[in-house]
């Protein structure tokens, strides 16, 4: 293995206070992305089927609905593959300023496009398109915000804490789109499927500023400038990575499946399905999703720090194997349509997702080499989205639609989980080990 010595030339109180800045960065910046991500997700359950869909019966509407959300999943690993090139090739602090201005100029636009009564079927055509950009944002955002905090971890032993962090922005973003739901859906009334619901997605373009404020006043991480020192950056890193390291990238993809899949049913598809089928309140479900990613803050960073004590893998096996028998109780207790045991069902359901996500990052992140690791993980990671977080809501709803119970769904999730616990158990796992230099095995 040749050893690549990476030091960021500064002392000991200043290289923490850098990895301070840049965990905060990473952190804040994926929050907002996320929000933005998230609040179309939202409205796309509760509002999008009424007001551009005007004319289909509600299931129907409905899946197309998903259908425009889906196309946000297809982006991302186009995402993946622009700015994983661009991280690789100029670095993970310039690509990571693209992908948050990408991000919040296409959430913001959403805001007003008109309804199917005003411009007929363009109602659906044009959030369709920057629910793309918003896919094609996001695919770029994970694996920089991710190598940002991580190389800039000096200790093995806490890499998987340190990369979790970003992982946190995800129930941060959750929150805060869905408290933005809950307030403007409280404040409008009658009047949240006209104005209401644009409201939050005004309010993005806030918070890139903030995010843009943080970033720009962060350093490159020591790793890629050693890279760069070296002379060691690839002229074509996405296609380095997938032809010699195509296993860590499919894996990747696979491992995940537990996790999204399971995600966009828990925070997506529960709105169709507790409003619609179970007739329960639009607020109870914002409220009780609401308490959910507040849990999420804890059992997050808790899981990325537990992992680097037992191992990356062993923790992941152990939230994919709970995730597979959680979807039969999830569903038991909606179906009780009992206010309290459906908030009490849609609380806990995170906890089972924070088990692997907590820990992911560093466990795909760590599998790649230096010189291709943003390429490498940001495509494996977001291949998962085409076939997982995408296809679920519709994957969900056709399930019901064809068998009427939601233990159909719940089987569905249990098959990822099997999946999932297969990819894991082949994927290695770096917990502990320096992965600061170029690995072997002919990379």
């Amino acid at each position: 293995m040749a050893s690549i010595a990476v030091s960021s030339g500064l002392s000991d109180s200043e290289h923490s206070a850098q990895l301070r800045k840049a965990v905060i960065a990473a952190t804040v910046g994926t929050t907002i992305e996320w929000y933005d991500f998230f609040i179309y997700g939202t409205a796309a359950g509760l509002v999008f089927p009424k007001l551009f869909f005007p004319n289909e019966a509600p299931l129907v509407g409905t899946l197309a609905a998903f259908s425009t959300y889906f196309i946000g999943f297809v982006g991302r690993p186009i995402g993946a593959a622009i700015f994983g090139h661009y991280g690789d090739r100029i670095g993970r602090k310039a690509t990571l300023i693209s992908t948050l201005l990408l991000m919040g100029i296409a959430t913001f636009l959403v805001a007003f496009v008109p309804g199917y009564e005003s411009i007929g079927i363009w109602g659906a055509i044009i959030p369709t398109v920057l629910r793309a950009l918003q896919g094609i944002g996001v695919g770029g955002e994970w694996g920089g915000s991710v190598l940002i905090a991580m190389e800039w971890s000096r200790g093995h032993g806490s890499r998987g804490l340190v990369a979790s962090w970003p992982q946190f922005g995800v129930p941060c973003g959750l929150f805060l789109s869905n408290l933005a739901i809950l307030a403007f859906s409280a404040w409008s009334g009658a009047d949240f499927i006209n104005w209401g619901w644009r409201v939050p997605f005004i309010l993005s373009i806030v918070l890139i500023g903030v995010g843009l404020w943080i970033r720009l006043g962060i350093l490159e991480t020591p790793v890629f400038k050693q890279l760069v020192d070296t002379n060691k950056i690839e002229r074509a890193p996405i296609l380095e990575v997938i032809k010699k390291q195509p296993r860590e990238i499919i894996l990747s993809a696979l491992l995940r499946m537990s996790e999204q899949a399971p995600f966009y049913i828990f925070t997506a598809f529960v709105f169709a399905y507790g409003t619609g089928t179970l007739k329960m309140s639009r607020e109870l479900i914002l409220a009780a999703v609401l308490v959910a990613s507040c849990l999420s803050f804890i059992t997050i960073p808790l899981c990325g720090h537990i992992s680097d004590r037992i191992g990356r893998r062993k923790m992941y096996l152990i939230g994919a194997a709970t995730t597979g028998l959680f979807g039969f109780l999830y569903f038991g207790m909606l179906d009780t349509v009992a206010p309290a045991a459906v908030f009490i069902a849609i609380v806990l359901s995170l906890i089972p997702h924070d088990m692997q996500y907590g820990p992911q990052a560093a466990l795909i992140a760590e599998a790649f080499t230096p010189r291709l690791r943003y390429s490498g993980a940001s495509l494996g990671y977001q291949l998962a989205s085409v076939i997982a977080g995408g296809p679920a809501p519709l994957i969900a709803t056709a399930l019901f639609a064809a068998f009427h119970t939601g233990y159909a769904v719940a089987v569905y999730i249990a098959a990822c989980a099997v999946i999932s616990l297969i990819a894991t158990a082949l994927m290695p796992d770096y917990t502990g080990k320096d992965i600061s230099a170029e690995y072997d095995a002919g990379i």
